[in-house]
């Protein structure tokens, strides 16, 4: 829709995980150098952990591209409370065929996988996303798959990926088998606001942004309204450049950003609670630019 009017090559702020817009912050980079830490070192778990919307997800997708060659991989992301039998989702995140009828024979058709695997040299590495939704009695079984690797080299190893929830069920005194088992762990937190802008600017020129779009003011906006967090980032920014488009307007400033917020919460949206969302009077505009001033240290009130 927009595209073409900015001169770009594709949507730069997809809601989508897509590992060619991956942004490695320093606390990105950490979190990506972790996962490829535990993997390397053979730890049996690790456990990477942060907000809704963090990049999790995507960090998760760029590591399968660098592992896949040398790992075979599983990846569980239905992981509701009644997502059904444990091994069953095993077995399908590898593509196992097996005609087992009872849990005993889909674990010794995991088993006898994992041993096919490990005798052709590649190690067996299953990720589970959103793993907060997991369980105690879930988490435990999975625990329990981890026996495999008991007295022997590792031959499964497991990465669980999740919200914040996660640690707190892996705390709980039910559990605490498995989180002595954890040899690996990270909480990824949300960019702070030169981490917001490199982000916005990176993702403009991986989509093949000519020049600058977003003005110094509307990245401020942006960190202001999303609190560094990359999937609101793109959501705000995505609908920027539709507000801008409409608009005939090449630029994107704290305004238009400001009009979207205002858009999004009168449409019964919460998550601006305690922002100003309004640019109607002198007062909302000099509130906002305080608020912006005191976050960024950039005046949107100054010209640019």
């Amino acid at each position: 829709m927009y595209t073409k009017f900015f001169g770009l090559t594709k949507k730069p702020f997809s809601l989508i995980p897509d590992p060619n817009f991956l942004f490695l912050s320093s606390k990105h980079k950490k979190a990506f150098i972790t996962l490829q830490y535990g993997l390397v070192s053979q730890a049996g778990f690790t456990v990477i952990t942060g907000e809704i919307g963090s990049g999790k997800t995507t960090l998760v997708r760029s590591l399968l591209r660098k592992i896949e060659s040398q790992c075979e991989v599983g990846l569980i992301t239905n992981t509701h409370s009644a997502f059904g039998d444990l091994l069953t989702w095993v077995l399908a995140a590898f593509e196992i065929e097996s005609t087992a009828s009872n849990k005993a024979e889909r674990y010794q058709a995991f088993v006898d996988f994992i041993t096919e695997k490990s005798n052709e040299h590649k190690r067996v590495v299953l990720i589970v996303d959103e793993a907060q939704n997991m369980d105690i009695q879930t988490l435990e079984e999975l625990r329990l798959l981890s026996n495999i690797n008991a007295h022997q080299q590792i031959m499964l190893q497991l990465v669980l990926v999740g919200q914040p929830e996660l640690v707190d069920k892996l705390n709980q005194p039910e559990l605490i088998q498995f989180s002595q088992r954890i040899s690996i762990e990270y909480h990824l937190k949300p960019l702070d606001y030169v981490e917001t802008e490199q982000y916005i600017h990176h993702r403009l020129k991986i989509a093949g942004s000519p020049e600058q779009i977003f003005l110094p003011s509307a990245c401020a906006a942006l960190y202001y309204y999303s609190g560094g967090v990359p999937r609101l980032i793109n959501n705000l920014g995505d609908l920027a450049l539709v507000f801008a488009f409409a608009g005939d307007n090449k630029t994107i400033n704290w305004e238009i950003i400001v009009d979207v917020v205002s858009e999004r919460s009168s449409g019964g949206i919460k998550r601006f609670e305690n922002k100003v969302c309004s640019r109607e009077t002198e007062a909302d505009i000099e509130a906002l630019r305080k608020d912006i001033l005191a976050e960024t240290n950039i005046d949107i009130s100054l010209p640019e």
